[in-house]
């Protein structure tokens, strides 16, 4: 035995064991294969097993899962953001589209109805807008956007679709000033509709009043009160209100009424100017003008409205800056006589 030789190892017994344990797996697969392939129990097992691991794969992949459902909720979210932030600008802007349209239609209905009083009356008129309006309870005005090179002048009758608004007092090369109806400062010389009474309508801030009427004339309340077209001003049979109220004076001699405007004085956006009286009227305003409290009047119908009429009623002189002074009692009692 040479020297270098260490002692003989002896043999361990898992070494020779080791076999013997695979050929005994061996045989188990080739059993099972075969019993598998005939029987086909073997299936029926695995089946059986993946329904009781199936919770375990589910557990697994939680994670995954809920990462892809957040990524797309996500991106759903900014997705629907943006679509309602679109969809609310578009319904903003159709609103607005249907608020203009809304507004042209009524402002063509306005038009409509101005250019149909125009017709029916035969007048010659003038269209035109309003461009600022002053509704201070003492001082009730209108600036137009038309002026003198549109032909406007002092004096002008003013009306709308409703009746009368008012008449021009004021002139500019590009614009004209509109004293309304209901301007403390104006006064109209009108009549009943119904029985031909005529009166002085005043104007009271956001109202129209009615001032010296005779106990005996017979007005009553709803009576349309229209133009009589004394002074020349403003042209006859123009609508001017309709009284709501009736109540005594001071004196209890006379009524007092309350008058609904017939224009629409806070609203529209055009009017029109009268451009010309027709001739009864200013045949009307010439007769007027021979009585001996008003003296003459001008051939171009420009007069202030008569300080008395045919029938002896007291009548304030409609000047656009001066306001109309009370009636004395005295007056009054020469106007018109009592029952």
């Amino acid at each position: 035995m040479p020297p270098y030789a260490g002692p003989p190892v002896a043999s361990r017994q898992g070494d020779a064991s080791s076999p013997l344990r695979l050929l005994a797996y061996l045989a188990l697969a080739i059993t099972l294969i075969v019993l598998d392939d005939r029987g086909g129990w073997l299936s029926r097992l695995r089946s059986q097993a993946t329904v009781l691991v199936q919770p375990v794969w589910a557990l697994a992949g939680l994670p995954g899962r809920l990462g892809s459902s957040v990524k797309d909720n996500a991106a759903s979210h900014n997705q629907l953001v943006a679509e309602n932030r679109e969809l609310r600008n578009q319904l903003l802007l159709a609103n607005a589209r249907l608020t203009r349209l809304q507004t042209a239609a009524l402002d063509n209905a306005q038009l409509r109805e101005l250019l149909n009083v125009a017709e029916r009356s035969g007048l010659d008129v003038q269209l035109a807008p309003i461009l600022d309006i002053d509704l201070d309870p003492v001082r009730q005005r209108l600036v137009l956007d038309a002026g003198s090179r549109e032909g406007v002048h002092v004096g002008q009758a003013v009306i709308d679709a409703g009746g009368l608004m008012g008449q021009v007092i004021a002139v500019t090369p590009a614009h004209s000033t509109v004293l309304l109806l209901t301007d403390p400062d104006h006064a109209v010389p009108v009549t009943v509709a119904r029985n031909g009474v005529r009166l002085i309508v005043y104007g009271r801030g956001d109202t129209l009043e009615l001032r010296d009427i005779p106990l005996s004339a017979g007005v009553e309340v709803g009576d349309e009160i229209v133009t009589s077209g004394l002074g020349g001003r403003f042209p006859s049979g123009f609508p001017v209100g309709t009284i709501t109220r009736l109540r005594p004076d001071d004196t209890h001699a006379f009524l007092v009424g309350d008058l609904q405007p017939a224009a629409q004085l806070d609203r529209g956006r055009d009017v029109l100017l009268l451009r010309a009286v027709p001739a009864l009227a200013l045949g009307t305003a010439a007769e007027t003008a021979a009585t001996p409290a008003t003296g003459a009047v001008p051939a171009t119908g420009r007069a202030a409205v008569p300080a008395a009429t045919a029938a002896g009623t007291a009548v304030k002189t409609a000047r656009p800056d001066v306001a109309p002074p009370p009636a004395a009692p005295s007056s009054r009692a020469a106007a018109e006589p009592r029952p």
